[in-house]
């Protein structure tokens, strides 16, 4: 199993209690460059750092990611693998692509994330600013996923992205709160929980 546990924004103190638990019960650690090595470093001080290039070369990043996968693999397979990460795994890392590769090499390796505080959430404590309405979030390039978050109404919410060009659904209601239901494709609830997400993805 490998598990890509979200070391938060750089702050070591805001690792989540999880996190910590994991790194130090992992069969092995591995981490994506200096920064996550010495946030992961008071619970286990074996992890191996992994190089992920910061570069345009699309062939050579495929390259790095091939042999980084090799290289969990074993541990992955005979255990329990952590793959320590800036942030959250699940949004604009590297993780995804590396899962990719392990999915289509090893299909039999179970892939789960747990999630950190991204720079998403944590940049409001930082500047002190609140976030209390409507807000979008972007690296520059082509937006493809709208989250909408309090969905009462999931069937009519996902109606109205339709017309948008939305083909993709996902809603989780009541996260990791008892009674936790998920949701995915058109079998959506005509009504959901005050606190359900709904993703879609056109």
């Amino acid at each position: 199993m490998l598990i890509a546990v979200g070391l938060g924004p750089g702050d070591p103190e805001l690792l989540t209690i999880k996190a910590a638990r994991l790194l130090r019960e992992a069969d092995a650690v591995f981490v994506p460059g200096e920064m996550a090595y010495d946030l992961v470093a008071p619970y286990r001080s074996d992890a191996v750092t992994l190089d992920f290039p910061m570069t345009h070369d699309e062939v050579f990043i495929e390259r790095c990611m091939e042999e980084n996968a090799d290289r969990i693999a074993p541990a992955a397979l005979s255990g329990t693998a952590v793959f320590g990460i800036i942030g959250d795994p699940n949004f604009f890392s590297t993780f995804s692509r590396l899962t990719a590769i392990l999915q289509r090499k090893h299909p039999e390796i179970v892939c789960e994330t747990v999630p950190g505080i991204s720079s998403i959430t944590a940049f409001s404590s930082v500047a002190q600013i609140p976030i209390s309405s409507s807000f979008s979030v972007s690296d520059g390039s082509k937006e493809e996923v709208a989250i909408r978050l309090k969905v009462r109404r999931p069937q009519e919410m996902a109606d109205q992205l339709r017309r948008d060009g939305y083909t993709e659904f996902a809603l989780i209601e009541r996260m990791y709160m008892d009674g936790m239901s998920v949701f995915t494709g058109n079998d959506l609830p005509e009504e959901s929980s005050y606190f359900s997400v709904l993703y879609a993805r056109k």
